[in-house]
Formats: C-alpha cells, sequence, structure tokens
C-alpha cells in the first residue's frame, strides 16, 4: 500500500467520524456513544493497519477464513482491535468463529445458536452475539424473522446461556430506513438489550436516529471492493 492509499483511508475515516458527530449532534447524542465498525472485507491487511495507524480500532469481516488470515498478526501489534464477523455463518465454521472474533453480529437460527455454545464450551471463550434480525422479512435475505423474534432471543439466553448483548438489521434497500431501525430498538429494549448494530455507507446517519450504537461502514472508508 502506498503512502497516498494509506492517506486517502485515514482522510476517509476522518470524513466519516464527522458525519457521525454532525448525526449525534442533530439528535442530542453524545458522538462517543456511537461504534464506528470499519467493513475491511476484501482488502488487504495493509488497508486495516492503515486504518488502525489513524486510529481506527473495530473493524468488520464477512468470512471467518479471510478473517483468521488477517487478523491475528494485528491483533499482536495493536491489542485495542475488536473484531466483528458480520455475514452469514455457517454452523461448521462456528468454532473458528468464536476462535477469532470478539463480536458476531448474525445470529439467526436455532442450529447456530446450538453450534455456537458448544463452540464456547470447547474453546472457553464467548464473544459478545448480536441477534440479526430480518426487519423486511425478506426471504432472500438472512435473520429471523420478526414474528420469531421474540422467542429465538429467548430461547438463544435462557436455552443455550449465550451471551447476547444486542441486535443487528439490515433494512430492505430501496426502503425508508427508519422504520425497519425504530422496530428494532423497541425489540431491544423489550428484552434489555443495549447494543444496536444499524447503519452502513448509505444509511447510518438514519441509524443514529433510531438509537444505534454501532454503524458498519466500509466502502466510504476503504473505497470500492478489489475485483476478486
Amino acid at each position: 500500500m502506498t503512502d497516498d492509499e494509506a492517506a486517502a483511508i485515514a482522510r476517509n475515516l476522518a470524513a466519516v467520524q464527522a458525519r457521525i458527530a454532525e448525526a449525534c449532534a442533530r439528535t442530542g447524542r453524545d458522538a462517543a456513544s456511537v461504534t464506528l465498525v470499519a467493513v475491511s472485507k476484501t482488502h488487504p491487511a495493509e488497508a486495516v493497519l492503515a486504518a488502525l495507524r489513524a486510529g481506527q480500532a473495530s473493524f468488520g469481516e464477512n468470512r471467518v477464513q479471510e478473517a483468521a488470515g488477517k487478523f491475528p498478526g494485528l491483533r499482536n501489534a495493536h491489542p485495542a482491535l475488536r473484531l466483528h464477523l458480520i455475514g452469514a455463518l455457517q454452523t461448521n465454521k462456528a468454532r473458528d468463529a468464536v476462535r477469532v472474533a470478539d463480536v458476531i453480529e448474525s445470529l439467526d437460527r436455532p442450529k447456530l445458536a446450538a453450534a455456537l455454545a458448544e463452540a464456547m464450551t470447547k474453546e472457553g471463550r464467548r464473544p459478545a452475539l448480536l441477534v440479526q434480525v430480518n426487519t423486511g422479512d425478506e426471504p432472500q435475505k438472512a435473520g429471523v424473522p420478526r414474528a420469531e423474534a421474540d422467542a429465538f432471543l429467548r430461547a438463544c439466553r435462557d436455552d443455550h446461556g449465550l451471551p447476547v448483548t444486542g441486535l443487528m438489521c439490515i433494512p430492505p434497500a430501496e426502503a425508508d430506513p427508519h422504520p425497519h431501525f425504530a422496530y428494532l430498538a423497541d425489540l431491544a429494549a423489550r428484552h434489555g438489550l443495549r447494543t444496536l448494530s444499524m447503519g452502513m455507507s448509505g444509511d447510518f446517519e438514519a441509524g443514529i436516529a433510531e438509537g444505534a450504537t454501532h454503524v458498519r461502514v466500509g466502502t466510504a472508508i476503504f473505497g470500492g471492493r478489489p475485483a476478486p
């Protein structure tokens, strides 16, 4: 990575943080109450390192294998680093996910809940979990359907003893995100959950307006994804 590319990442981070601060100011919130998760999926470790050097600590990855190859070495030199897994998680990758992640944001079905509980016992490690809710009930999208969300949350905590700390959602692409984020915030409040991962590059200001504690931003920081 060139010095110019690293400088661009630092500038982009500053610009996103400024947008977060402005969105918080509009709703009377403290900007420190919102954590920026820099989505580094498909970008090289050098890009993550540039962001770390610019002061960024929390990162998001979609794939366990990519995260496992990219982050252990970076973590050794940057102990404050926090890794969020934000993509769909297969049950056979549960143990790898528990081993590498600090937060898993895509808990969305009973088989995965059971697999994560077993993996945590075997690994002796308990990353925080967010339940992903399919707020638009879109058949092609991951996440717990609205009608099943309350029961699923109770099962994760009561039956499996999982460390569920919050919720995550991805609203339908063409919909107004505000009602979806408001629904998620209400669901979290009913279950005493404090973490709300709501909003990406195009809609995180709406997420902040509805109470997001975490926003997931990739393209606005790292640019377009490299070609495979």
